[in-house]
């Protein structure tokens, strides 16, 4: 094992810059994608045309692995450095796989984060062009929010003929960098030729609709529809307004044209990434692109995404909003656990992000693990809750312990699921070989894949089915507000949509301070939004920001370049 104790360990930036990356169309090759169907972006950086996807269709679909974890504390679990690490470990053992990963956000990347590509030696790279603009489709989506925003301020301007109630108007703008001073604004301000005085204001790039459509989407030519369909508001008669009406949606898709194309990158050991799209994990769906896999899937024996948080909201939205769009099945989960995780959902221990962990924590305690595994216990049945055969992956720190690691192993196998302890931090794929094993055995059972909810369900039936089955809730209940809003949806006929929960990533229930497993708890759904082209609603429980805002040290205070040129701060 490579020594990672923080004196001898390198940085994530160093070991990236130590890789030796195969040119993009030997990558492209390896996954059968021939040098026509590839766009360069410079000469580490490439976009795949959208013609692959017919073209390959005659090929063996890949095994399709997802990658979740338990309700994670706020330094995150390792989700994405155990979804490279399982890439790269495939290859170790005579498997062809494919990773197909969100894009960061450039909001947590400035904020607390410092960078999103992995980590040590389970990269994906370049890890600096990955972390800030790569090909540009987090900009593209901006720009095309942004211009429908103008289209709605115009239409008030020129008169109003559509009669947009001005107090239901529910589209905002949207920009790619945590601004609390944004979230609420009024626009207008001025003379009258500066537009209509209203008050509205900012959610980050990442909770954009458009964002959403640009994951969801299975064509050009159904994301265009799809932004068709995004409702900006409602008239005075409470009928909505949509993009397709203001005559927007034509210019946005066009904008989108070249954003709706898939990136091609590769790990710090060559294995294929497919980076696409950048959905919110909290207010959005919180996955990568369904084109992304609709070609990675006919790439190789095994594909391997990823779903944001724990596995009571990535993973239960990859089951049942982006399966549900893309047709495409699951053969296997992993969960990714985590020592200090498990310590946290004992309730005795408070992880705050940017500060150390609490020195106590470190200590050698396998009872708090074992105190904790209710999470790990009620994570895994979430998975099993929709016939996925789960895989728990014990993501090793330094500072862990063998009889920790066993206690998560007997709460693994306690359920019934295969365990593996993990190592691809310090040592890379060979650091994940027996996971790997782990996953390719899964991937054999047959599986008997389902949704929670049936289309037909109500939106209250959707939304009482997520919260008790996999919440663990005793009831639901609505604010006046929101039940106002979903009878409203309902009776424009948006009820056949999925829904999409937002509520905190810190517990399994809405209440951030509920640890562990929590049972019996009221889940209360304050407000309802309607993402229509993007194909769900969401529900909001508790206080949900679209807009982060930097802490007191960001990581922007450290990014910047030396005197070589060279990019530092990022990790």
């Amino acid at each position: 094992m490579r020594d990672t104790s923080a004196m001898s360990f390198p940085s994530d930036l160093e070991i990236a810059r130590a890789a030796s990356p195969k040119p993009l169309g030997e990558i492209a090759s390896m996954m059968g994608i021939g040098d026509h169907l590839l766009e360069p972006y410079g000469s580490s950086l490439a976009k795949i045309n959208l013609d692959a996807i017919d073209e390959l269709a005659d090929r063996p679909a890949a095994k399709y692995v997802v990658v979740t974890a338990v309700t994670p504390t706020p330094l995150g679990e390792g989700k994405t450095t155990t979804t490279v690490g399982l890439g790269q470990a495939m290859k170790h053992i005579d498997k062809n796989a494919v990773i197909s990963l969100r894009q960061p956000s450039m909001g947590p990347t400035f904020g607390i984060k410092g960078g999103a590509a992995g980590g040590g030696y389970s990269q994906v790279i370049p890890m600096e062009l990955l972390n800030l603009h790569l090909t540009g489709d987090f900009h593209a989506v901006t720009a095309a929010h942004n211009l429908l925003s103008a289209m709605v301020d115009n239409h008030l301007h020129h008169g109003n003929a559509l009669d947009l109630d001005l107090h239901n108007i529910t589209w905002r703008r949207v920009l790619d960098v945590n601004d609390r001073a944004l979230r609420n604004i009024v626009v207008g301000l001025g003379s009258k030729m500066d537009g209509v005085t209203r008050q509205t204001g900012f959610d980050i790039t990442a909770a954009s609709e458009v964002m959403a459509i640009l994951a969801l989407a299975t064509s050009p030519a159904d994301m265009r529809a799809r932004l068709g369909r995004i409702v900006v508001g409602y008239d005075r008669s409470g009928e909505p307004v949509t993009a397709e009406q203001l005559d927007a949606a034509g210019s946005m898709a066009v904008i989108m044209g070249e954003a709706i194309k898939p990136n091609l990158l590769q790990t710090l050991e060559n294995t294929p990434v497919i980076v696409h799209a950048g959905p919110f994990g909290n207010i959005a769906h919180g996955n990568s692109s369904i084109v992304g896999d609709l070609v990675g899937v006919r790439c190789g024996e095994y594909l391997i995404t990823e779903a944001g948080f724990g596995a009571d909201m990535g993973a239960e939205r990859f089951f049942n909003i982006k399966c549900r769009a893309s047709g495409l099945t699951p053969d296997a989960a992993v969960m990714v656990a985590t020592v200090r995780a498990l310590k946290a959902h004992s309730g005795k221990y408070h992880i705050v992000a940017g500060r150390d962990l609490p020195p106590e924590l470190l200590e050698e305690n396998p009872d708090d693990v074992l105190a904790g595994g209710s999470n790990l216990r009620k994570q895994i049945e979430n998975v099993q809750a929709h016939g996925v055969t789960p895989v728990v992956a014990i993501n090793a720190f330094p500072t862990d312990h063998a009889s920790e690691h066993d206690a998560i192993r007997s709460i693994a196998e306690e359920t019934g699921a295969r365990v593996a302890v993990c190592n691809h931090f310090g040592e890379g794929g060979a650091g994940a070989i027996d996971l790997a094993h782990a996953v390719v055995e899964a991937c054999e059972e047959p599986t008997d894949f389902n949704y929670l909810y049936s289309d037909d369900d109500s939106l209250n039936e959707k939304i009482e089915a997520v919260a008790r089955k996999i919440y663990g809730a005793g009831r639901v209940e609505y604010l006046p507000a929101a039940k106002r809003q979903l009878d409203n949806y309902e009776a424009n006929g948006f009820g056949h949509l999925p829904v999409c929960i937002a509520k905190t990533h810190l517990s399994i229930s809405a209440d951030a301070s509920l640890k562990g497993a929590p049972t019996g708890h009221t889940i209360t759904v304050r407000e309802a939004r309607a993402s229509v082209g993007a194909g769900f609603i969401y529900p909001i429980c508790g206080e949900m920001r679209t807009m982060p805002g930097l802490a007191s040290s960001p990581a922007a205070a450290r990014i910047d370049f030396d005197d070589d040129g060279e990019i530092v701060g990022l990790s």
